[in-house]
């Protein structure tokens, strides 16, 4: 019975917003944006992949402080490893909280309990179908459109992404609140698609000195339509008779600027949700003496604010268990930060000089094993035992 639940409710980034639901949003470019068209948008897709992706690999465990040490959680929950049960490892959690967040700017997680009220499973719902609100004591209540129950903040939990309007309870949509630049790059995308799609009779008219009737205009343009329409057929020799003229009524691409407006609209995608434009593989701007910094800038600005609310958000579950009080969930974000084989070893050198850190930290930094007498830390007098650093240099 809950694997049917489990199977109704669990949702990954492709199937959250392929779903064809009619939440539509109309644009000053003509086009609908709604959470089925912006994803099949290439920009888009290349965006959400690109956080997701790279968040969702995250290592992730569970620690606790304890008078003023970081030490890890043990036992851990067996859901931190695979929080729902429908996957084989939490990636496609992570990922659809992600894909939410990113397009929905709220993410909400259902949570099954046991009989001692110890999370058991969690699965990511479809926000368009969870609709919140206050009660009458000011309590938040949501409803799923699915089941049409009410749930508190116990069975679900709400993480926003990161703005939220004064007075509301749900956070704002990247997607609603841009609708008319992703408006734009449907129409862009429409717009290529067209040009290339209808080949010669796309931006031209035949022009004729002969009074034509409704029926010769239809059935001449249905043979033109028919032997030249589509790509296959452009490059067709086209033979024009009895005084008709082919005239130009369209825009080229050149001077539309459509190569030009579609760059501005991975541009647009890089500025929305923070990532660096070489990232998206904008040419021209990407270099070498600046890609280490760039990697700390997307860690710092585009990747921390969504770790850092899944972290707490999911923190508080962890407070139930017998063992968790002070405990917290943490991605090990240092792979991402680490720069080049000179510069890591250098940071090692001044570390262990420093008495900061011992030979087995660095050694286990760089997933090597530990040694024996490599936890022994040491300062920079003559690189002695810390024990001895009373010692004067004669001694």
């Amino acid at each position: 019975m809950l694997s049917n639940l489990f199977e109704k409710r669990a949702v990954t980034p492709n199937s959250l917003w392929g779903a064809g639901l009619d939440f539509e949003l109309q644009n000053n470019s003509g086009t609908f944006v709604d959470q089925d068209n912006i994803y099949k948008l290439a920009g888009v897709s290349a965006a959400v992949s690109l956080i997701a992706g790279t968040i969702s690999t995250l290592p992730l465990d569970a620690w606790v402080r304890r008078d003023g040490q970081k030490l890890l959680m043990r036992p851990k929950p067996d859901w931190v490893n695979r929080p729902d049960v429908s996957f084989v490892d939490r990636t496609p959690f992570i990922s659809s909280i992600i894909a939410s967040l990113m397009l929905d700017g709220n993410a909400f997680i259902r949570v099954f309990r046991d009989e001692e009220g110890l999370p058991i499973n969690l699965t990511v719902l479809n926000p368009t179908k969870v609709k919140v609100e206050r009660n009458r004591v000011g309590r938040v209540v949501f409803t799923y459109e699915e089941d049409q129950k009410k749930y508190t903040s116990d069975q679900i939990l709400h993480i926003v992404e990161s703005v939220m309007r004064p007075g509301q309870i749900r956070g704002v949509s990247r997607v609603e609140a841009m609708k008319d630049a992703m408006g734009l790059g449907l129409a862009l995308d429409a717009y290529a698609q067209r040009f290339f799609g209808q080949g010669a009779s796309g931006n031209y008219a035949l022009v004729t000195p002969a009074t034509l009737t409704e029926e010769q205009a239809k059935a001449l343009a249905k043979s033109v339509d028919a032997r030249h329409g589509g790509w296959r057929k452009a490059h067709k020799t086209m033979v024009l008779h009895s005084g008709l003229d082919i005239k130009d009524i369209g825009v080229n691409p050149e001077e539309s600027q459509l190569l030009d407006s579609r760059r501005m609209f991975i541009e647009d995608l890089c500025r929305i949700w923070n990532i660096p434009s070489h990232m998206m593989n904008l040419p021209g701007t990407q270099t070498y003496s600046s890609i280490e910094a760039t990697q700390i800038e997307f860690v710092s600005h585009t990747l921390r604010p969504y770790v850092a609310i899944i972290e707490n958000t999911l923190s508080t579950l962890l407070q139930v268990y017998p063992n968790g009080v002070g405990a917290f969930l943490e991605f090990n974000m240092n792979a991402l930060l680490r720069g080049d084989v000179q510069s890591r070893f250098t940071a090692y050198s001044q570390g262990i000089q420093a008495g900061i850190l011992t030979a087995n930290d660095a050694r286990v930094a760089e997933g090597l094993s530990k040694i024996d007498g490599g936890d022994i830390l040491r300062v920079p007098l003559s690189n002695v035992n810390i024990d001895a650093a009373d010692l004067v240099a004669t001694d």
